[in-house]
């Protein structure tokens, strides 16, 4: 069943899930608020990117906690694109795995991440697997700016050990599963326009290496060729 039309007949468990999201984006929104600031300082020293900016790595590299700062600090919407997908499903990822499958999931992820592309200006956080696809890459080439957040294996198993929500790890030894993906889908992540490293230090200072690559990066500066960006 396509991503897109409605879930199967059971009891899903997102509701209960929004609701504990919606308290944490609450918490989220009272923690950024003094940043506000800097995003009108950036603002007022003349950088303000002219294409989407795309986050994209493997699971547990940052792209949502630092996609949301990035996003307030340059004034942008926000979107997370396995946030989408559920709400686009009515499940959460992990029953869309386990009811409708990891191709039907890539299926979705493909459609919803098109979509979210031709919304107006944001920064969107990929799932871990998206860049992957071929066609998501030449979307992201046309019309925006991609940024691979770069994290190596030790910090990447740390971070997702903190969360239960990874159906890629429940069937194996998550160290090896995460070796293995960083042997495959690192030099595939490579062709983002800009690499940071997303280590251990402060979020807010991995923040400012993106925001300060972005400035220096050409093609940040440049919009989309409306015909490409079609």
């Amino acid at each position: 069943m396509p991503i897109d039309e409605p879930a199967a007949p059971y009891a899903s468990t997102l509701p209960v899930q929004r609701a504990k999201e919606r308290q944490r984006e609450h918490r989220r929104l009272l923690d950024l608020q003094p940043r506000r600031n800097a995003a009108n300082a950036v603002r007022a020293r003349g950088f303000a990117p002219q294409r989407t900016v795309v986050l994209v790595g493997l699971m547990g590299a940052g792209k949502t906690k630092i996609g949301r700062r990035l996003a307030a600090r340059l004034n942008l919407p926000f979107f997370d694109s396995d946030a989408e997908i559920e709400t686009a499903a009515g499940e959460s990822i992990e029953e869309i795995f386990r009811n409708r499958g990891e191709a039907a999931f890539r299926d979705g992820e493909r459609r919803v991440i098109s979509r979210l592309l031709t919304q107006p200006l944001h920064v969107l956080a990929t799932g871990g697997g998206a860049f992957m696809d071929a066609s998501t890459r030449a979307a992201v080439a046309r019309r925006c700016v991609s940024v691979w957040l770069r994290a190596d294996l030790d910090v990447l198993l740390a971070r997702v050990s903190r969360r239960g929500n990874r159906p890629l790890l429940e069937q194996s030894d998550p160290r090896s599963v995460l070796a293995a993906l960083i042997e495959r889908r690192h030099p595939v992540y490579a062709e983002a326009d800009l690499v940071i490293d997303s280590g251990e230090g402060p979020v807010e200072q991995t923040t400012s290496r993106v925001i300060a690559a972005l400035a220096a990066c050409p093609r940040a500066m440049l919009p989309p060729d409306p015909q490409e960006a079609g």
